[in-house]
């Protein structure tokens, strides 16, 4: 018996198409652009098939994102993989467009460089971008302060040689879609932590790095802040928490904590994890929190389990706003007409990528896949029928 609740959110599955559903299958170009909508339904990449979209709410795109399947080193002949990053901006979009740009190079350097994919590699490319940035934070500081306060959370996934790397700065999250077979139902596994100062854990850990700043997390208004400002507590970026001198004119007062620091406030460095993939692992789900604000993971999962591969990433997106206005007791033809910036007043930038996995493709190796370079934030403007 299938729950109202799921009934509900999965429903879309059995209507007819909505407008503009017909996406190409063969190939994959830039993506579709559907008003504030932008989307690729369906693509192939090393070990299956794929799935993006992204939603945009703010005046500016801020979430960016990208895939990149086949060679990550700068060897054709070395390992091929996909890399799949979410990158959540904050403040604006300068910092989650920088990622998108160099963060993948890193990864193909260090691991030409390593003779290999590893966790080390994708630690030392999240670093070496971080770097880059903050240099471009010092280069501009004096005519363009407002870059001092930009940041990103950084969300990256990669398959290389029958492993699954999950690196995660920040609170936007991966999960997977296992099988159960002794219940037939595919269950959701969440790979991520989110590092958000909601939680018990992220409080003490800054606690512990910070051990003479008690006013290292504060609550305000019933919200956990790191030093009243943020509730990240990893990113790229963010230059005005990380190093004292950019905590000064002419950054905006708004933006400047109150007391010098010596060490960082927040970090760059990621939380990294490794696993072998197994046949019973069906999909991953990456996304931005704008999705996992409105849907669980187990009714995600639902969504991608049981409906067409084609499109699935808009269909999340879809039943993620249909929440959103839902929860502003509206309905959702109306959130429809909402334009970007008031937008943000009902749901965030959401970014999804979804990878289908085929653990043939994952146990062979195979290279002779399509070679996939896309990223998802071009053109996304004006009014949408999302």
């Amino acid at each position: 018996m299938v729950s109202t609740t799921l009934r509900r959110i999965v429903s879309p599955c059995w209507k007819p198409s909505v407008e503009g559903e017909n996406s190409s299958r063969g190939g994959v170009g830039n993506g579709r652009v559907d008003g504030l909508l932008w989307y690729e339904d369906s693509g192939e990449h090393v070990a299956g098939e794929f799935s993006m979209a992204v939603i945009q709410a703010n005046n500016l795109l801020e979430d960016h994102s990208q895939l990149e399947s086949g060679p990550i080193s700068s060897f054709k002949s070395g390992p091929h993989g996909t890399f799949v990053g979410i990158y959540d901006g904050h403040g604006g979009p300068e910092t989650a467009r920088f990622i998108n740009k160099h963060l993948f190079s890193h990864i193909k350097k260090f691991t030409t460089e390593n003779h290999g994919m590893s966790a080390d590699v994708i630690n030392k490319a999240f670093l070496a971008t971080e770097e880059d940035f903050l240099n471009l934070v010092k280069e501009q500081f004096e005519t363009k302060p407002q870059i001092a306060s930009v940041g990103s959370c950084c969300l990256v996934g990669i398959i290389c040689s029958g492993l699954l790397y999950i690196a995660n700065a920040g609170d936007s999250r991966v999960v997977l879609g296992r099988l159960e077979k002794a219940f037939k139902e595919v269950k959701a596994v969440q790979l991520s932590s989110e590092h958000n100062a909601s939680f018990e854990s992220v409080r003490e850990e800054l606690r512990s790095f910070h051990p003479d700043d008690p006013q290292i997390v504060v609550l305000r208004h019933n919200v956990w802040r790191v030093k009243g400002i943020i509730q990240i507590s990893r990113s790229i970026g963010d230059a005005y928490l990380k190093k004292p001198e950019f905590n000064r004119e002419p950054l905006l007062p708004k933006f400047r904590v109150p007391n010098s620091f010596e060490k960082p406030i927040l970090q760059a460095e990621p939380a990294l994890s490794v696993q072998k993939l197994r046949p019973e692992d069906q999909f991953l789900i990456f996304a931005s929190d704008g999705l996992w604000e409105h849907l669980s993971n187990q009714e995600a999962v639902n969504i991608v389990s049981t409906c067409p591969r084609n499109g699935i990433a808009r269909r999340l997106i879809k039943a993620a706003l249909r929440e959103a206005a839902k929860k502003r007791e509206m309905r959702y033809s109306d959130l429809k007409k909402i334009d970007r910036g008031v937008r943000r007043h009902f749901h965030d930038d959401i970014t999804v990528i979804v990878l289908f996995l085929d653990f043939h493709l994952i146990s062979n190796g195979s290279s002779c896949r399509p070679l996939v370079s896309i990223r998802g934030s071009a053109g996304v403007s004006g009014n949408s029928k999302y």
